[in-house]
């Protein structure tokens, strides 16, 4: 069997030729043992007629391996010249032609040189490519954190709006007014609760002496 990998033959036949003597092989292969099993089986029935005979069933198995074995050893002479000439002139494409779909490279040849710097290129590519989805993809997390601060600008100029709305329902429309206006209130509350704590302490150390 032929040890060339015949590549450029298994690209337009989409198969190798290799495989394709194989199969032909095994099948006549096959076909002669059938063959064989046929004649066998003749000659028992042919020996059934002359019950005066003296060749057992056991000589003739023996006689039928040993013509098998004969047969097949001229048949894989015979097959392994019939697959030269096979690999040869018929499934065999010359060094000369190219098959269609490659045809684009007799159009644009290319040394090994320039292959190499084609591939380099496109390696170059692919890293400029990453480092962009990785930039374009901070970017993209940069803009959802400055819509969450934007969401939360916009809940203080709410506030804000609220805030300057109650101050004009007391009368005051000035917002230096109103932020005075609502410190004076804190202070006001900070101290009524300082009170109340005070009193509560009071009221819970007379608990504690009773």
């Amino acid at each position: 069997m032929s040890v060339n990998p015949m590549a450029y033959e298994a690209q337009f036949f989409g198969f190798t030729p290799q495989t394709c003597m194989m199969r032909v092989y095994i099948a006549f292969q096959d076909y002669l043992f059938e063959t064989m099993l046929v004649v066998e089986s003749v000659i028992l029935k042919k020996l059934v007629a002359f019950p005066d005979c003296k060749i057992s069933p056991f000589q003739i198995r023996k006689s039928t391996e040993k013509f098998l074995l004969f047969m097949k050893e001229h048949f894989d002479k015979l097959f392994s010249k019939m697959e030269e000439v096979l690999l040869q002139l018929v499934l065999n494409i010359p060094e000369n032609v190219l098959l269609p779909e490659d045809k684009v490279h007799e159009q644009y040849p290319y040394s090994k040189e320039q292959f190499q710097a084609l591939q380099d290129e496109v390696s170059q590519l692919q890293q400029q490519y990453k480092a962009e989805a990785s930039a374009g993809q901070a970017l993209r997390a940069e803009l959802e954190e400055q819509k969450a601060v934007r969401a939360e600008l916009e809940k203080i100029l709410q506030w804000f709006d609220g805030l300057e709305n109650i101050c004009r329902e007391h009368g005051t429309s000035n917002f230096k007014e109103s932020f005075a206006f609502l410190t004076q209130n804190s202070k006001k509350l900070q101290d009524v609760l300082k009170d109340v704590e005070k009193k509560s302490n009071k009221i819970k150390k007379h608990d504690q002496f009773l």
